[in-house]
């Protein structure tokens, strides 16, 4: 049955029941509401101010690769760092739809901070986490901004990998080991480690700038997500969550930042889409615009639907992880493979969109094209993602429960 569309993303519709046509089913799905259209349009005009071309430009290439100062008005100003802890915790109360809300305008202007780190993997384990004084006060000051953070636990495509982890607690309590290839670990306050020890994983606050910790900075293809390879010689942990709970806490986190990444994906490549759209319509060629030869206007029809698809992905995963309303593995892998590949198709169809200066370095094209390609990899490439989800829905799905496959004949 079709429906009547208000303020809402193009391709992001309600979810309906047998009612009037117009009336939403209560807390459906794809309903955003009047607050989170005011968030969205708060976080936009912030990103406006503060994350301009060539600020970020200007960002990415200093040390720390972000603004502290900015960082913390978005904790404080706008309250987005921490939009889904509890008020009890330091947060503003809200739900993980209103922090998607926020990450999908901060994709869009490539802001540069913390990001992946703190709000997509540290603050969703601690909340995850049982209360606790280390965590508490950890969870506070990461959601005001004024403490940073990295997650060094391995994974395997978004899932997490106890048999990965290499570092482990001595007889004394110290840890020692090598992660790599951490993200935002250059100027962490604090690094979250997972610690193999006699009981099996726990997870641990370390601090960044203690003596044993020793973090290698890396060359990356995105400069405004630095990485960074991370050796702890005899270093003094924290613990944050026990063998008890520990593998709990890092999948949850490792699945909300599956889908808080796809929801950024989401935000940049929108932004591209835009983008391109705008130059189809203004660049001349034989006296006419581009964008109304049919190999333009079909590009920029596929991005279109690609992107819908990612959104509408990207959504699903942020509502089954709040309301438990699907699998939250199966919804994270499916955004992540969709959001991953379209992301990466509109960067580059917008550099071919743009030509000549779509390859410059000049052009903002490139930037959001490394972007692309970095994020695609950091939780699993798409590919992954499709293998899983092949795992979960065929490989070990039970009996009772097998997929339907459509044949078209009802």
């Amino acid at each position: 049955m079709a429906e009547e569309f208000t303020d809402q993303p193009m391709g992001v519709a309600e979810e309906f029941t047998d009612q009037p046509k117009g009336v939403a089913e209560k807390q459906g799905e794809f309903a955003f509401t009047d607050e989170q259209a005011q968030l969205r349009t708060a976080v936009r005009k912030f990103c406006a101010e503060n994350f301009d071309e060539q600020t970020v430009r200007t960002l990415m290439e200093s040390e720390p690769r972000f603004d502290p100062k900015v960082w913390a008005r978005l904790g404080t100003e706008l309250g987005v760092l921490g939009l889904a802890v509890p008020e009890a915790d330091g947060g503003a109360g809200g739900t993980l739809v209103d922090q998607a809300v926020a990450v999908e305008e901060l994709g869009a202007a490539l802001a540069c901070g913390p990001v992946f780190g703190t709000v997509f993997l540290t603050i969703p384990a601690l909340v995850a986490a049982s209360a606790g004084p280390v965590r508490d006060e950890l969870l506070g000051a990461l959601a005001e901004g004024t403490r940073t953070a990295a997650f060094a636990v391995p994974d395997r495509a978004g899932a997490f990998d106890a048999a990965a982890v290499n570092v482990a607690a001595t007889v004394d309590g110290t840890l020692t080991g090598t992660v790599e290839r951490i993200p935002d670990a250059t100027a962490a306050d604090v690094l979250l480690v997972a610690v193999t020890g006699p009981d099996g994983v726990a997870l641990y606050a370390v601090d960044a700038t203690g003596p044993g910790v020793q973090r290698t900075a890396l060359t990356t293809l995105d400069l405004t997500r630095p990485q960074a390879t991370i050796e702890f010689t005899g270093a003094t942990g924290q613990l944050v969550a026990g063998t008890d709970e520990s593998e709990r806490v890092i999948t949850h986190a490792f699945q909300v930042a599956s889908a808080l990444l796809a929801a950024e994906q989401v935000g940049a490549a929108q932004h591209l889409l835009d983008l391109s759209v705008d130059y189809a319509k203004s660049r001349l060629q034989f006296g006419r615009q581009i964008g109304s030869f049919q190999a333009v206007k079909h590009r920029l029809a596929d991005c279109l639907v690609d992107l819908e698809h990612a959104r509408s992905a990207a959504y699903h995963a942020v509502w089954a992880l709040t309301d438990g309303s699907d699998d939250p593995a199966l919804a994270a892998s499916i955004a992540q493979a969709t959001a991953s590949a379209a992301f990466a198709k509109i960067a580059a169809d917008t550099i071919q969109v743009h030509g000549g200066i779509g390859f410059t370095w000049e052009h903002q094209a490139h930037l959001y094209f490394k972007r692309a390609t970095t994020d695609a990899a950091l939780l699993g490439s798409a590919e992954a993602h499709r293998s899983r989800i092949a795992e979960l829905v065929l490989d070990d799905a039970p009996a009772e429960r097998v997929p339907r496959v459509a044949t078209g004949t009802r």
